[in-house]
């Protein structure tokens, strides 16, 4: 069986240009550090002399990284990097790559970047509206998660909960991630495998490396039937950090970065219980919080205030919810909060 799908991939271009399913690249505003990891039901050996993350990672140490995936074409990824190189912010790479696609195709493209700019994270990602459901992408302050053939949004939020929710250096959580879209058919041309995917990578650049020689840069390519690539590079990734007397101390910035011009501060986040609202400009008259599917898990009406409100989790399960602050009837603030409640 195995012979065949190898052959079916070489066929097929919907398989070898969809490159990589899920993934995710994110930056620790601390230290410097740019990640990268995914997934694919592609297999990587079908490109002999690549280790497979490189079809779709660039990363350049100290400055960004940048997914192009689906329908994966080197040219667009090469305009990226230059376009980085250039100093571009992630949402200009990606109008101007819209804009410039070398087949005058962009829908089906997809793209994640984010950026360092000077420890002030920048994220940004598109989604073609031609690329293979289900697809979507999530963006953090610090991070962009992407997919395509997806089993689903699930996929991309499991993956963004245990990313957030993961304490430790850049590689652990991105690690995290990797395991939050292990799930039987994440890409859902590998639920006959009994697999999440068929091939999967992590890297991370300090600031001082050279791209081509990174910190970390692990790659699982072309597992048999019901072998999870995922688990393989949990495995690789374990053994290098014991082999490297790597133990994370540092917990990445990952809390939302606030500029000047908010309005409401809304932290901390991830959060282990509770979370506090600082009101500075606009007042409010209530709060929803919401889980992922859209079920009201709180309804609070507040006096009119500037001051600070303090609100309790407690009660519930760790997740990814919504938050949103009300005017009367206006919505003035909605964000996403990520609970790891340790109860």
């Amino acid at each position: 069986m195995k012979k065949l799908f190898f052959t079916l991939l070489l066929i097929v271009p919907f398989f070898g240009k969809s490159q990589h399913t899920f993934s995710i690249v994110a930056i620790d505003s601390i230290t410097g550090e740019i990640g990268s990891a995914g997934a694919t039901c592609g297999d990587s050996i079908i490109w002999p002399g690549t280790s497979g993350a490189l079809i779709i990672s660039d990363i350049i140490p100290g400055v960004g990284a940048i997914h192009t995936q689906s329908y994966h074409h080197a040219t667009n990824q090469l305009n990226a990097n230059n376009r980085m190189a250039l100093g571009d912010s992630p949402q200009d790479i990606i109008d101007w790559l819209v804009a410039n696609d070398v087949a005058s195709d962009p829908a089906i493209r997809q793209y994640g970047i984010v950026d360092f700019n000077g420890g002030s994270p920048r994220s940004s990602a598109y989604t073609g509206a031609n690329c293979f459901d289900y697809k979507n992408h999530i963006l953090g302050p610090n991070y962009a998660i992407q997919g395509n053939i997806l089993l689903g949004q699930q996929i991309l939020d499991s993956m963004e909960f245990r990313f957030n929710s993961t304490n430790g250096c850049l590689s652990d959580k991105l690690m995290a991630a990797m395991q939050g879209a292990k799930i039987v058919g994440a890409d859902t041309r590998c639920t006959s495998e009994g697999t999440s995917s068929l091939s999967a990578f992590l890297q991370v650049a300090k600031p001082s490396d050279h791209p081509d020689t990174l910190f970390i840069d692990l790659n699982i390519a072309g597992t048999p039937t019901g072998v999870e690539p995922i688990n393989e590079l949990q495995t690789k990734y374990d053994a290098w950090k014991s082999s490297n007397n790597h133990n994370c101390s540092t917990v990445v910035n990952s809390i939302e970065l606030v500029n000047e011009n908010e309005e409401f501060l809304i932290y901390p986040n991830p959060t282990d219980g509770s979370i506090q609202i600082k009101v500075l400009d606009k007042e409010i008259t209530n709060i929803i919080i919401t889980d992922i599917t859209g079920k009201i898990i709180l309804s609070q009406k507040v006096s009119k205030t500037r001051e600070s409100i303090l609100l309790s989790l407690n009660y519930l399960s760790s997740g990814l919810y919504v938050i949103t602050l009300f005017n009367d009837h206006e919505i003035v603030e909605s964000k996403k909060i990520t609970l790891h409640n340790v109860r």
